[in-house]
């Protein structure tokens, strides 16, 4: 892939800034300016962002339904009613119900969780899982990472004698459903301070504000923020805020303790031993919790995630691995076939979005499909396939550009949509299709910005390589867990050269493994540069070149500072 360099070099006054902040911190000056660029101005701020502090977590009680929504568990539990723990399929929605199921465990003996089934109920709250509640006899639904919209079920609940608790952070409409209590901070009128939690924080928060309510020690939840992490990171929510604060504690958690059923899913990742990070959870964690929901139930991975015994929990997470690879399996099918229809379709890749449709596709992939396509074509995606009679979509964006908002233009079309600005989900009758698809892509044409969808990589500083010492990696490292508004910093070293030992390396030889100096000091570093070696030709013919590159551990030489390298451009160009 060919990007777009961008630099802004910072201004004198910001120079002198960052200089000053740096020097504070006894940091270096490049460091000092990835903190203002995160809006931290002050030694102080910097400190706590080094350090969260689970002390700084929000009020929960400042959500507007809060009380009322920890009365109403305080009365169910003191009744006795059985409590149904609910929520969506996802990674989210799977640690969300883990979380609470888990934590209420303590309490009561009388609670039951419930995964809908993606493919005879589709998102959210169902009849069929009403139904389910009523006859076990259900008197309390928590509703995790879903409901918001859910309107007509639970009106349908409510005729059931059965009061729903929402804990949500999808955007909802103007009309909200009538729920005993809506945990949701972006309600237009909520009170909550913070409103990118994901699913399962909504949870967190929730579950906290009952601990303080009963006099429970926070440190009974500490344990439960593994959950909060992996949710944290497989939404792809921002890594700011209150945010950070879970997500750094949560990875503190599953390095140092994890569950039984997390520390086995660790153990079939090959994880084991390893310092876990937010990409391990993104790139094999997740993914395993997530194929439970798309091949089978997603209610086998909150079983997982609750197990007690090792060796069921060993079991339990084989048998999801094996989901994983099957996932693998039809996705890279699916995503072959989508691309041969995008390039079919736009071989000039002059549209600004993509909608295909196919009705042979497996719905539980088509979210992964539409995200490689947003990755390659750097272009919002949405991709549908035929369940049940009707369209069935999943909608992935790019950087900056509104998805949800392009999806809502076309509510007339839609029988039912949800999600956030990144992702959603929707779908349609099948005569729509075409008509979903011409406005989509005119909606998209006319508010995109051509800057979004060209592939770009953004350069947070420029760098010698005597810069990058042992030092200067154990601050960056601080700066974790990355993520969105925290992204991993990407630098700039101009006029370097092979130092004459750099290889083409991988089962295809489509990797270099390079050695490389630059002309400020005769230091060698190492690096990576995955699916780059046709690049390899020039980078041995001893003409020097730019590269942009992550500062990373070397995961075969613990402590050893190594270079990924994202981009490599001829100086001649």
């Amino acid at each position: 892939m060919t990007y777009k360099w961008n630099y802004d070099p910072p201004t004198q006054e910001q120079e002198e800034a960052a200089k000053a902040l740096a020097d504070e911190l006894n940091v270096h000056p490049v460091l000092g300016h990835l903190l203002l660029e995160r809006g931290i101005n002050t030694a102080w701020e910097a400190r706590h962002f080094f350090r969260p502090q689970l002390g700084e977590l929000l009020d929960p009680f400042l959500f507007r339904d809060m009380r009322v929504a920890v009365d109403r568990l305080n009365q169910a539990l003191g009744r006795k009613e059985r409590i149904l723990v609910y929520g969506d399929y996802d990674v989210d929605g799977c640690t969300a119900v883990a979380l609470v199921y888990r934590f209420l465990q303590q309490f009561t003996t009388n609670i039951d969780f419930y995964i809908p089934d993606r493919y005879e109920e589709g998102y959210g709250v169902s009849h069929q899982g009403v139904d389910y509640a009523h006859s076990t006899g259900v008197g309390l639904i928590i509703v995790l990472d879903c409901g918001i919209k859910a309107i007509e079920e639970i009106a349908y609940a409510k005729q059931l004698d059965i009061d729903f608790i929402i804990c949500d952070h999808h955007v909802p409409d103007d009309e909200l459903p009538p729920a005993v209590a809506i945990l949701n901070a972006k309600r237009v009128d909520g009170t909550y301070p913070y409103e990118h939690l994901s699913g399962c924080g909504v949870g967190f928060k929730l579950m906290q504000a009952f601990a303080i309510n009963n006099g429970i020690p926070f440190s009974q939840l500490v344990p439960l923020l593994d959950l909060c992490a992996i949710s944290i990171a497989s939404d792809i929510v921002p890594i700011m805020g209150e945010n950070r604060i879970l997500a750094f504690h949560g990875i503190k958690q599953i390095n140092a303790n994890p569950s039984v059923g997390l520390h086995a899913i660790i153990e079939v990742c090959g994880l084991t031993d390893k310092e876990i990070t937010m990409s391990d959870i993104i790139f094999k964690i997740g993914p395993r919790i997530n194929a439970s929901g798309r091949m089978q139930n997603g209610g086998e991975a909150v079983a997982l995630l609750v197990e007690r015994d090792p060796v069921r929990a060993h079991r339990m997470a084989l048998q999801i691995n094996a989901y994983n690879e099957q996932r693998k399996d039809l996705d890279k099918e699916m995503t072959h076939e989508a691309n041969a229809i995008v390039e079919r379709l736009d071989p000039d890749h002059a549209q600004k979005a993509i909608v295909i449709y196919s009705e042979e596709w497996h719905k539980g992939i088509i979210g992964i499909v539409a995200s490689r396509l947003t990755e390659v074509y750097t272009r919002p995606s949405v991709v549908l396939t035929r369940t049940e009679g009707m369209a069935t979509g999943s909608a992935r964006s790019v950087p900056g550009f509104d998805v949800y908002r392009a999806i809502d233009s076309c509510r007339d079309l839609l029988e039912n949509f949800g999600g956030h600005t990144y992702a959603a989900g929707l779908s349609m009758k099948v005569e729509n299709v075409p008509e979903f698809k011409r406005r989509f892509e005119a909606y998209v044409e006319q508010h995109i910005l051509p800057v979004q969808i060209q592939s770009e990589m953004n350069i947070d500083g420029i760098l010698d390589f005597k810069d990058i010492t042992h030092r200067f990696f154990v601050d960056l490292r601080r700066f974790q867990p990355f993520g969105p508004d925290n992204p991993k910093p990407y630098f700039l070293t101009r006029h370097v050269y092979d130092y004459g030992t750099s290889k083409v390396v991988g089962h295809h030889q489509e990797h270099i493994k390079l050695e490389l100096v630059d002309n400020k000091s005769p230091k060698i570093v190492g690096g990576i540069a995955f699916g780059q070696s046709a690049q390899a030709r020039y980078i041995k013919s001893k003409h020097p070149f730019d590269i942009i590159y992550a500062v990373e551990e070397n995961t075969h030489k613990r402590g050893e500072v190594q270079l990924q390298i994202e981009d490599i451009r001829p100086v001649e160009e």
